[in-house]
């Protein structure tokens, strides 16, 4: 090569990476540039593409509008972020790249609003019979999302292996620490296996246990109920899944139950058929399957009669109970009253194995 033509190299060369103010180099303001013009045209695709996706697919929850600018101004952020560091200007916090530290907070940050909006944009775009189910697939959505986010903001900032050691070099603490968060994992799991399992829902009335009531949250580590009393009862999800489920909702009818006793000088046959006219006629009571009356115990005082109606479940739960159930007794009452049969109350004969001397005030012993 010519000496000349070699030596007019070497110059731009230098030229070409001589600092001009501070650390930035001619070099480094054109790669700046060049970060910064591909990713507002990478950003401008993916937005177009997102919000072209959303008017043709059903996922409109994930592919829409909101999520398609998440998504720009986060490649345009991470972007400024990166062209900062091609022109040189770089500082350590820690021993970490500060750009590197800031391209982590702001995918974890971009990943945050993302899994947000599209958990509300879900929730919202759902009819009120599906927005039970919808909002757990949406918490279990918007839960991956940041704790996937999370550890991979970790490994961008280099701090996975750190915080490795550091869990390592804890020794005991990291031992308590994992058997304190075993009820955390017991909680979760349990949660995850009940959104598949799907034994209640959101506005269910159910029985667990000692408690009653409806649905109102079912949470990542725990389900609430609201009793018939208006307490608030919180259940680990664990506990829930290990427990006996009744759901008093979960189908659109139940058969309800009732025990009526007459007295045993009364006509078992007539008071069952004045029963069941007053089942006829109560509109509570279903016509299919028919309502049925039979003698289930012959009692100390009473011969009792086992009512079965099936009933719309919705009217036989909570206040519905009371106000049903009340009525369907007070018009079995009036009916038995008017045909002169007795609901009697408890009585108990005593036999005694000789006679007894009744002794009368004013009067000689008989």
């Amino acid at each position: 090569m010519d000496p000349v033509n070699a030596t007019n190299t070497t110059a731009a060369i230098s030229a070409w990476e001589k600092p001009l103010v501070l650390s930035i180099t001619p070099k480094g303001i054109v790669e700046a540039i060049a970060i910064i013009i591909a990713a507002y045209l990478i950003a401008r695709f993916i937005r177009y593409y997102l919000l072209k996706l959303s008017r043709e697919t059903n996922y409109v929850w994930i592919f829409n509008e909101d999520t398609a600018g998440t998504l720009y101004n986060m490649i345009i952020f991470v972007a400024l972020v990166y062209s900062v560091g091609a022109l040189g200007v770089s500082f350590k916090v820690g021993g970490v790249e500060i750009s590197t530290l800031l391209t982590a907070l702001l995918i974890f940050y971009f990943s945050y609003l993302l899994a947000k909006k599209s958990r509300d944009y879900m929730v919202m775009r759902t009819p009120p019979e599906k927005l039970p189910e919808t909002q757990v697939k949406a918490k279990l959505f918007y839960y991956t999302v940041v704790t996937i986010a999370f550890f991979i903001a970790l490994d961008i900032a280099g701090l996975s292996g750190r915080l490795s050691t550091v869990i390592a070099a804890a020794g005991i603490t990291g031992i308590v620490l994992g058997f304190a968060s075993q009820t955390v994992v017991a909680n979760f799991i349990s949660g995850v296996f009940m959104y598949f399992d799907k034994p209640l829902k959101i506005g269910d009335a159910v029985r667990i246990g000692d408690f009653e009531g409806i649905v109102t949250d079912i949470r990542i580590l725990s389900t609430r109920i609201r009793q018939w009393d208006g307490t608030l009862v919180r259940i680990p999800n664990e506990k829930l899944f290990n427990s006996e489920i009744i759901n008093l909702q979960k189908y659109p009818a139940r058969r309800a139950e009732i025990t009526v006793g007459i007295a045993y000088k009364e006509d078992a046959k007539k008071a069952i058929d004045i029963i069941m006219r007053v089942l006829d006629e109560e509109p509570a009571v279903l016509a299919e399957p028919e309502p049925r009356v039979y003698v289930s115990e012959l009692g100390n005082s009473s011969v009792n009669m086992t009512i079965w109606a099936w009933v719309p479940s919705k009217l036989w739960v909570g206040q519905n109970l009371l106000r049903s159930k009340y009525r369907v007794l007070r018009k079995i009452k009036e009916a038995l009253d008017r045909e002169g049969i007795e609901i009697p109350f408890p009585q108990r004969v005593n036999w005694f194995a000789e006679p007894l001397k009744i002794k009368i005030e004013g009067e000689h012993e008989s």
